[in-house]
């Protein structure tokens, strides 16, 4: 964490301190209730400190992982969620369901970073077909040596850690290097908490895992990174560079907030809250390590935004998009 970091979560403790001893305590209807990814929470967090800073509205962002918070938006309990994948067809029927309609807003791009423990000195370089050889459902019980995966791996007990099924980065892992969502070996050590993850690879020799590029950056003294083979058969480190240009595939994703489209028309603090995400999403998503737009681009998804268009641009899983593959198919860069 910078110094920069540092200093603006000492400013938000102490004025946040402030608001709470000076105001009365805030009622249900007084506090913008957000949920959902744990790859989408760094940015939504560094947004509500800076949003209650300056407008001191409460804004509470819980970390239930992507599906958990659909559930807990298509229930009416939250009016935005974090989702590092598109939302489901059983996600939105369960919307519709209960008469919610909400805005579907890219805000980030992010490369799913697999990650090894520091003293990993032979599994530098992975293609996807070694990581379906460890991951996929036939692997359990049966691929549990690191020389299993590569015959010049060492004969080294090989150790899994990755999102729990709630997690977005779950389904698009999944879907990207299995084939099929949720399509997973059952004995692996899951955790919807990153910093549990960060926790056991780094203390385990054996140890490889996978989450957000953010989560990564944050906790490089403590990991090693693979580079990742990708449809042009090159050996590619995840980055901002070779997230933008697509170079990093099949592991870079969209991120995406939706929106309770009701409240953002009928509550003002809703409002004003997602005007204000929107104009920061891209300094605070530098900020915390994740890929932004350009603010051009930005500029394209408020104005997009602001159409109130509901639903999803995303019926099929958007694995292996540029940032302009993304954008065209949202409708953000129209």
């Amino acid at each position: 964490m910078n110094e920069f970091k540092l200093m603006r979560l000492s400013l938000a403790a102490v004025v946040t301190g402030i608001f709470s001893f000076l105001a009365p305590a805030y009622s249900a209807v007084d506090i913008v209730k957000i949920d959902g990814s744990s790859t989408v929470y760094p940015i939504t967090e560094a947004v509500a400190e800076e949003f209650q800073i300056a407008t001191g509205i409460k804004v509470t962002v819980g970390v239930s992982g992507t599906g958990g918070g659909f559930k807990k938006l298509c229930r009416g309990d939250t009016v935005m969620s974090g989702a590092s994948r598109p939302i489901k067809a059983n996600e939105r029927k369960k919307c519709a369901d209960a008469g919610i309609k909400f805005i579907e807003v890219p805000i980030a791009f992010d490369a799913i970073t697999v990650v090894l423990n520091k003293k990993n000195d032979w599994a530098k370089e992975l293609t996807p077909a070694e990581l379906k050889k460890m991951w996929e459902p036939a692997a359990q019980g049966k691929i549990t040596s690191w020389n299993q995966v590569r015959d010049s791996f060492p004969d080294k007990p090989l150790k899994l850690y990755g999102p729990g099924a709630d997690s977005g980065t779950f389904d698009y892992f999944t879907e990207a290097i299995n084939g099929e969502t949720k399509a997973i070996r059952g004995d692996f050590t899951a955790s919807e908490d990153d910093n549990v993850l960060v926790q056991g690879v780094s203390g385990d020799k054996g140890g490889i895992g996978y989450f957000g590029l953010a989560y990564y950056t944050e906790n490089k003294n403590k990991l090693g990174v693979a580079a990742i083979k990708n449809s042009d058969g090159k050996f590619i480190l995840p980055a901002i560079e070779t997230t933008m240009d697509g170079s990093y595939n099949p592991l870079s994703r969209p991120l995406f907030v939706y929106i309770n489209s009701a409240k953002a028309v009928s509550d003002p603090k809703v409002k004003k809250f997602v005007e204000f995400y929107l104009k920061y999403a891209g300094e605070m998503a530098r900020e915390v390590g994740y890929i932004p737009f350009s603010d051009e681009e930005y500029a394209m998804i408020t104005n997009h935004y602001k159409t109130l268009k509901t639903g999803t641009a995303f019926i099929k899983p958007a694995i292996g998009l540029s940032v302009k593959e993304m954008l065209e198919l949202s409708g953000a860069s129209k």
